[in-house]
């Protein structure tokens, strides 16, 4: 007997652009993720719906995804918003989504508010985490005690809860006394990048983020004005201008061998990874980068600071690296080694295409959402 499509709907505040496909200036890895599940889910028959901010085109319809808008980021007044508009707002459209699933993929306050509504109407909340330090009791990214006290309750109050690391899931075990499942997030991809010539002038190295402290972008440009002789490509901005991101913008136009491009739609970006030669990470910490997928999809060898489960090294998918100068030797030993580069490049892509595929991860998402719609 065949299962009955899923009601699920994506609370993704600022995946709008992600689904419709153009910048709204708040895209992530985790929303184009999300916007990706929800396109998947609607073309094998599910009814998705997606609730986001209202980016000047209202409730519509987008790749089969019903989307309901909830009002703009600076609608009401400072203080009061928090509860009118954006409460009241947020809990129209899931009364106007009508699912049996609600589905959230950020460590904030709205998991609590998403999981106060669901179980006084009998639905049910699944929540994805998205970074390490949402797996922290202290949870060291959240100050307003009231974030602090709304997440708490929607964690205990999923009804699953999914992460993509056993390090996630034994920080949740440990610090929350919660049980999650791991299932690898979904990506599409680029296509497949020819095999480079590591003889050129001057291979590129990619970096693709968003400019906060926890990225340090300001290694990659110790790293960059270390190595005149490779060029580096930033693709990424800031959620909002800082002194720290003035100062990041002044030094990083300064180097000759460096290319600020700002943040990019999906397709632009993949030009980038298909002419570079490596993928680059200087983060503190991650969750599971979307950007080590994209670059496992084309065979991108990635030298990197954070490493998930020890995936990097244990897989050889690049190299690891804990200071600028290790990050330098990283770098140097690929693009001066044609068969390390290569066994790498190969590697990395056999391991995207056998774990991060949509044909390889939906499948098990959809068994997991029939399972407690039951």
């Amino acid at each position: 007997m065949q299962a009955l499509p899923i009601k699920i709907c994506f609370v993704a505040h600022n995946a709008y652009g992600a689904l419709a496909g153009y910048d709204t200036g708040h895209i992530g890895g985790i929303e184009r993720q999300q916007a990706l599940m929800a396109a998947w889910l609607a073309d094998n028959g599910h009814q998705v719906s997606m609730i986001t901010w209202d980016e000047g085109h209202g409730s519509c319809e987008i790749k089969g995804v019903r989307v309901f808008t909830f009002g703009c980021r600076e609608d009401g007044l400072p203080g009061l918003r928090f509860f009118h508009p954006r409460w009241t707002g947020l809990t129209r459209a899931m009364k106007q989504a009508d699912a049996d699933i609600y589905y959230y993929n950020c460590g904030d306050l709205g998991l609590g508010q998403l999981a106060l509504w669901t179980r006084k109407h009998s639905r049910k909340t699944v929540y994805s985490v998205a970074s390490e330090p949402d797996c922290d009791p202290q949870l060291p990214t959240l100050k307003p005690w009231r974030e602090r006290l709304l997440y708490r309750y929607g964690l205990h109050h999923s009804d699953q809860v999914i992460v993509q690391t056993r390090r996630q899931q034994a920080m949740l075990r440990t610090g929350f006394g919660i049980s999650a499942d791991i299932i690898p997030m979904p990506c599409s991809g680029f296509t497949a990048k020819q095999a480079i010539d590591l003889d050129h002038a001057a291979p590129r190295i990619l970096w693709v983020g968003r400019f906060s402290p926890e990225k340090r972008l300001d290694w990659l440009l110790d790293v960059a004005e270390a190595l005149p002789q490779y060029n580096f490509d930033v693709a990424g901005a800031a959620n909002a201008p800082t002194e720290y991101t003035r100062r990041l913008h002044q030094r990083a136009e300064s180097l000759p061998n460096l290319i600020l491009h700002g943040r990019l739609v999906h397709h632009d970006l993949g030009l980038l990874y298909n002419r570079a030669c490596l993928l680059c990470c200087t983060s503190v910490f991650e969750g599971f980068p979307n950007t080590f997928l994209e670059a496992w999809s084309v065979g991108l060898p990635i030298v990197s600071t954070f490493d998930p489960d020890n995936l990097i090294a244990s897989e050889g998918l690049g190299r690891t690296a804990s200071s600028v100068a290790e990050i330098r030797k990283g770098i140097t030993a690929f693009l001066t080694n044609k068969e390390l580069w290569q066994q790498t490049s190969s590697a990395a892509q056999a391991y995207f295409n056998t774990h991060h595929t949509l044909e390889a991860v939906m499948p098990r998402f959809v068994q997991l959402f029939q399972h407690i719609s039951n």
